[in-house]
């Protein structure tokens, strides 16, 4: 498989204005998913880095996360983990809430999904405020993992999320 580039799967990615209300730019990813190489070639730029047996686990953020964080675990044969938002893990959780622009929302992981110490790869789709990440790296801290990086197929620079990663190594593919 050839080697893909992040200006070629910027390229794959669709604006859709006004969605999913007026003002938004919304950044579609499908067609990066429907095609099998910018698809692989997306997995293979978010492992950089990074080779088997280098990480625990891999953690994907819902829901969209859940489907680079699963072919990412794949790849560097690592167990995948589901960060859920409240009330849809079957088990026991840890919580955590966080803001958003009106209000606050909550995630949640599994108790027993890291033990202490695991080295932990973050995957999600996109980074725009990190307020998601920013919980979702608490939890995995929670549980005494270590988080070995960050990495995001989108970021909105221009909403300042990484600033709520200090202190973790954060990767993104493509820049807005």
């Amino acid at each position: 498989m050839s080697q893909v580039t992040p200006a070629e799967i910027e390229k794959a990615i669709r604006n859709v204005p006004d969605f999913p209300k007026a003002g938004i730019q919304f950044k579609d990813i499908t067609p990066v998913l429907a095609d099998a190489r910018l698809f692989a070639g997306t997995i293979d730029l978010l492992c950089d880095g990074h080779k088997p047996g280098s990480v625990d686990a891999v953690v994907g953020i819902d829901a969209r996360g859940f489907i680079f964080a699963a072919a990412a675990a794949i790849k560097l044969q690592a167990g995948f983990v589901p960060v859920r938002k409240k009330g849809k893990l079957p088990h026991k959780t840890h919580e955590q809430d966080y803001a958003l622009e009106y209000g606050s929302a909550t995630i949640a992981m599994h108790i027993d999904a890291l033990k202490p110490g695991s080295k932990v790869l973050l995957v999600d789709d996109l980074l725009a405020t990190g307020g998601t990440a920013g919980a979702a790296i608490s939890l995995v801290k929670k549980l005494g993992a270590k988080i070995v990086e960050v990495s995001f197929l989108i970021e909105l620079k221009f909403l300042n999320g990484r600033d709520k990663l200090k202190g973790c190594k954060v990767k993104s593919l493509v820049v807005y």
